[in-house]
Order: structure tokens, then C-alpha cells, then sequence
């Protein structure tokens, strides 16, 4: 039962970059998903989740970053438009119980290794 996440790397400021996270052992589908990241110095903080009903974007991202599943593949994706350099952060994915509607650190209980996403010029 895993999560690998990938895709990450260095991109200019105004850059987009596609995230990756793909599930083995375990589908996808029946979990509420999400991604986090850990900026330098920072905690780490929830970007976007997606829950039964809804979806939360944290306000740094909204209108830039969406997430989305593809199921027949098992994986979901996290697309990133508009990137600044404070976006630079260590990304993971994550899964939790359908029931989980927050998108906070202690309500995911399933993790990938992280990927490294730095915008600069």
C-alpha cells in the first residue's frame, strides 16, 4: 500500500507543472485525496483536498492549482498554473478515509515520499 508521487523539478516564475501521484495496493476512488507541502522553514500546510462533497483550496492557490483523479490509472494529479517562487516547496500526496472533510495533516493517514517543486529565475 503506497503512494509515488512525481513530476516535480524547477520551472520560472509564470511556469505550470503537472504533478503526479500514483496509488498501488489500494483504490484510490473510495479515498478523499489531497496535496500538501512543506515550504523552507514552514510546516507543512494543505494546498487542496478533495472530500465526498467538496473541495478546499487553500487561498494561496485558488484559481492556479486543481486537483484531479484518473481513476482507470489509479492516480491523481495536482496542475499547477501561474507558479510563483513561494510555491517552492517539497509536495506530497495524500489519502485518507471518505469521511475525512478537512484538509489538515492529522486527517490523512496514507503519504508519498514527496516530490521537490522550485520556482525561480
Amino acid at each position: 500500500v503506497q503512494l509515488q508521487a512525481s513530476g516535480g523539478g524547477l520551472v520560472q516564475p509564470g511556469g505550470s507543472l503537472r504533478l503526479s501521484c500514483a496509488a498501488s495496493g489500494f483504490t484510490l476512488d473510495y479515498y478523499a485525496i489531497g496535496w500538501f507541502r512543506r515550504a523552507p522553514g514552514k510546516e507543512r500546510e494543505g494546498v487542496i483536498c478533495i472530500f465526498t462533497s467538496s473541495t478546499y483550496y487553500a487561498d494561496s492557490v485558488k484559481g492556479r492549482f486543481t486537483i484531479s483523479r484518473d481513476s482507470p490509472k489509479n492516480t491523481m494529479h495536482l496542475q499547477m498554473n501561474s507558479l510563483e517562487p513561494e510555491d517552492t516547496a517539497v509536495y506530497y500526496c495524500a489519502a485518507g478515509s471518505y469521511l475525512v472533510d478537512q484538509c489538515t495533516e492529522a486527517a490523512y493517514s496514507k503519504w508519498g515520499q514527496g516530490t521537490q517543486v522550485t520556482v525561480s529565475s
